[in-house]
């Protein structure tokens, strides 16, 4: 794709245009002359790296189907239990759904999508099956990475290492794994199979880590043991990380340098109803974070927006952040974080991929607590949204 954007301001820098040759960005300069090139009018918007949702479930969301009635009660393993058992009766339809979930996405800016999709002996691939044809639907407008998922338990549930390691060979990018003490029951025995899938198909891990306090750093000590002895170091990523929330702050500073050292990145979604990582904290100490939406509006509870602006005021309000470079900081995880944990390269520079999106504001910081529709949205050249509302031509 070949597009000319005039008039935008790369992360509030002075205003200047952006040329887009073959998906890629070839010049930044100010009054650029590419004769015969479609010309967008940037109006002095700020311009920023496309937004990265790193942490979503596209497989569960209720976005777009009648009203659903939540009565649940609120264990973590009876919400699983709810949603595994109810999920075909309520119709949740995994490629529907998910494909209005990563379309709502790109309307509001996002260009990449990491989404953890369930793998359990109920539903083997199928779930799976469903964001994959999303995922080939929506190629070139946003990119998608699987996270294979054993939301319901490996150890309880006999056959889901089995699934899982043919969900790696059918299309999944990453080795999911969730709490091994208060979910799997059986530590070793979860992260050995997770690690060892890992390895054997030389794939990256993303661990849900609910657990609080104690348990919870006991499992991260877990989960550095193997990192270090298999030497992934650079390829683990634990989301949530509740424990890294705790109050012993010198309990937790231990695990954070651990964190750095092993080079184990942190996914965040800012859950208001838990303690969460110290954005501040990390950063201090080097360790590469991401963000994400979760799930939103599905069988564990009615909220969220498929919006990563939306989720960086949500990130920073539970931060306690105030200062103008701190909100800019809990932007700069809801878009280059997610790149930084993904691994690939995210910035507005010459030769990179032109996925960016431009945001309302006089500054970065302005930008995120106005949360104003997003002017223009473009992915490796191709203009994807407008003011909240999809392009016309990216609809598949």
């Amino acid at each position: 794709m070949d597009l000319l954007i005039r008039n935008i301001r790369p992360m509030g820098d002075a205003p200047t245009d952006l040329l887009v040759r073959g998906g890629l960005i070839a010049e930044i300069a100010p009054a650029i002359d590419a004769p015969g090139v479609p010309v967008e009018d940037g109006g002095g918007h700020l311009a920023i790296p496309g937004l990265i949702d790193a942490h979503t479930h596209l497989d569960k969301t209720t976005w777009g189907m009648d009203w659903h009635v939540n009565e649940n009660r609120a264990s973590l393993k009876e919400r699983i239990d709810f949603e595994r058992e109810q999920r075909a009766r309520i119709g949740i339809d995994p490629h529907r759904q998910s494909l209005r979930h990563a379309l709502g996405l790109v309307a509001h800016g996002a260009t990449h999508i990491r989404s953890h999709v369930d793998i359990d002996t109920e539903h083997g691939l199928t779930l799976l099956e469903g964001v994959a044809r999303t995922r080939e639907a929506l190629a070139g407008v946003i990119d998608i990475e699987i996270v294979a998922f054993p939301q319901s338990g490996i150890m309880a549930r006999p056959g889901t290492a089995e699934l899982l390691d043919q969900a790696l060979a059918n299309g999944a990018d990453v080795v999911g794994g969730i709490d091994p003490c208060g979910m799997e029951r059986d530590p070793k025995g979860a992260l050995d199979v997770v690690f060892g899938l890992a390895e054997r198909h030389g794939k990256p891990v993303d661990i849900h880590l609910h657990e609080l306090g104690e348990l919870g750093a006991f499992s991260l000590e877990l989960i550095f043991e193997r990192t270090r002895a298999l030497g992934m170091q650079g390829r683990v990523a634990v989301s949530h990380a509740f424990c890294l929330g705790a109050p012993d702050w010198q309990r937790t500073a231990a695990l954070i340098d651990e964190i750095a050292d092993l080079d184990i990145a942190i996914l965040t979604t800012g859950a208001p109803s838990a303690p969460v990582p110290s954005l501040a904290r990390l950063r201090d100490a080097g360790v590469r974070v991401g963000a994400g939406c979760d799930g939103i509006r599905d069988t564990w509870g009615p909220w969220g927006k498929p919006d990563m602006l939306h989720r960086a005021e949500v990130i920073g309000m539970k931060n306690g952040f105030r200062r103008d470079v701190d909100l800019e900081h809990a932007l700069h995880v809801c878009s280059v974080g997610g790149a930084e944990v993904m691994g690939f390269a995210h910035a507005i520079e010459v030769g990179n991929p032109a996925d960016l999106t431009l945001l309302q504001g006089r500054t970065l910081a302005h930008a995120v607590a106005g949360g104003a529709p997003r002017p223009l949205v473009v992915k490796a050249g191709r203009v994807t949204g407008r003011l909240g509302e999809l392009a016309g031509q990216v609809m598949p």
